[in-house]
């Protein structure tokens, strides 16, 4: 998918200009994906009446395209964790997530998720997610098998492994494949149905509704060619997804990402949701960040190769997760990337990656030569790097010691991982400014009385490409959604009896 579709929502309708409600509800929803849903769940789980309104034929969003994987973890491990050993500790998910969310990392949303991430594992599989205790130690991306636990992140690598044990976090349901999103939101919707939440599809959300107070009331969407009008008296929760799908907003806002090929996202993704926000007086931030990934493993043992830019130098520990790759690799000058092997670390690449074989030579010598390389430049970068790992040392770039093998094995193969030719796909990771229970701030840091959002409407968990790990956009969406349903249904049952 390419961004470009175009959202401009006005100013917020004042309610004393609204002819006609169409319906009014305790918690109004904006958006029918895993932050929408799971928002709902909790608000009708707490007696609220529950709306949401969907921009598409039906739920789930991009969650539902998604492999469905959930990073969650701490407070001794899931059960999948502790079947294979691994004791996982709140500090250690706390320390491991801080770095991973970058310098501009939510302290208390790590601390929140951090010590009740178990508590929110054990509400996923109450909803109805099944989960095994299966682990593949091995690199992948996506497990062909059904197993859940896998490493979803740069818990092995440096700097990372240097401030946490590294423990694997990432889970993915019992289904094989790249299905585990659809099967997710199958599971939370039909929760939702049972509790008597509506949702009403093909609904574009137009703007938000508010009254001589300020306070956001309800909103206006578009549906079958008529404008309807909303109310609320707990809130509105906006969950209607990044910005990826806009280009406009990305040339603004984060122009690196349009060096990708491939943009991750519904027609939805397109920032309507931070606009809406925007119109009520709400802050967004961190809106130049988004997760890129280079996927250049599987098979694992290409991790043992070195990623090297257009000087022959490297520029990253190469065991480290194939999204920190993709970002350092967009911070290199120029488009051309090659993860150079020999022919004991040579495997062909997935299909999906892209990446195809640039060359290969007899010699480092002729490999440069034929990459078209200053002469000296790869082959310097080949002799410091098969000197120190003879040794088992990486002193410049500290990868882990189970990837770390000379390159010494004729012939050898430059594998063209390069910016403007290899699979790029990406995301944003920008939105609007959250209290973790939901409620969204103005620039001065005062809540909008009335307005609530989660999932990738705003800024939550994951907020550095260089940091994130698969998993963690699903964890925030379903997590903090459910504290932004319940903070709305509480509002509205503290104007009943406050």
């Amino acid at each position: 998918m390419t961004p470009s579709e175009k959202s401009n929502p006005g100013e917020p309708k004042l309610d004393s200009a609204v002819n006609q409600w169409l319906g009014n509800s305790d918690v109004l929803i904006v958006g029918g994906g895993a932050a929408g849903i799971s928002a709902a769940i909790d608000a009708a789980s707490a007696g609220a009446s529950v709306l949401v309104l969907e921009l598409a034929s039906t739920y789930g969003g991009t969650t539902a395209l998604s492999a469905g994987e959930i990073y969650i973890g701490g407070e001794g491990g899931t059960p999948a964790q502790r079947a294979n050993g691994f004791e996982d500790t709140t500090e250690d998910m706390f320390n491991y997530l801080m770095m991973a969310s970058g310098p501009n990392a939510d302290e208390s949303k790590v601390r929140m998720y951090s010590e009740d991430a178990i508590g929110h594992f054990d509400w996923l599989v109450e909803q109805g997610l099944i989960f095994n205790e299966k682990f593949i130690p091995e690199k992948t991306i996506i497990p062909e098998s059904d197993a859940c636990l896998i490493y979803t992140g740069n818990e092995e690598a440096y700097p990372f492994s240097s401030v946490a044990n590294p423990i694997p976090r990432g889970h993915n349901l019992a289904v094989k494949g790249d299905v585990g999103g659809k099967q997710l939101m199958d599971t939370l919707y039909k929760r939702a149905i049972e509790l008597g939440v509506n949702f009403t599809f093909d609904a574009r959300v137009l703007t938000l509704i508010t009254n001589s107070k300020g306070s956001v009331c309800g909103a206006v969407a578009r549906i079958d060619g008529e404008e309807c009008c909303f109310g609320t008296e707990g809130g509105v929760i906006l969950c209607a997804g990044g910005f990826t799908m806009n280009r406009a907003m990305l040339e603004k806002h984060a122009p690196d990402l349009l060096r990708c090929n491939e943009f991750l996202g519904t027609p939805g993704d397109n920032g309507a949701g931070i606009q809406m926000g925007w119109g009520a007086g709400a802050e967004a931030i961190n809106m130049h960040e988004g997760h890129v990934t280079l996927p250049f493993y599987p098979p694992a043992s290409l991790v043992e190769g070195i990623l090297i830019n257009d000087k022959g130098q490297r520029f990253i520990n190469e065991d480290s997760y194939h999204g920190r790759v993709g970002y350092f690799a967009m911070q290199q000058t120029g488009n051309r990337i090659y993860l150079i092997c020999d022919s004991d670390s040579f495997e062909r690449p997935s299909e999906f990656s892209g990446i195809e074989i640039a060359a290969a030579a007899e010699t480092i010598a002729e490999l440069e030569a034929e990459l078209g390389l200053a002469e000296n430049t790869l082959q310097n970068t080949v002799a410091v790097f098969n000197q120190q790992a003879e040794k088992g040392e990486d002193p410049l770039w500290h990868k882990h010691h189970k990837y770390l093998k000379p390159l010494k094995t004729a012939p050898y193969v430059a594998l063209d991982c390069s910016i403007d030719s290899a699979f790029y796909p990406c995301f944003t990771l920008g939105g609007l400014n959250t209290l973790p229970s939901g409620e969204v701030l103005n620039p001065s840091g005062e809540c909008i009385s009335g307005l609530f959002a989660a999932g990738r409407n705003t800024c939550g968990l994951p907020r550095s490409g260089a940091g994130y790990s698969s998993g963690l956009s699903i964890a925030d969406a379903t997590f903090f959604g459910r504290k932004a349903g319940q903070s709305a249904a509480a509002r509205r049952k503290n104007d009943l009896f406050g």
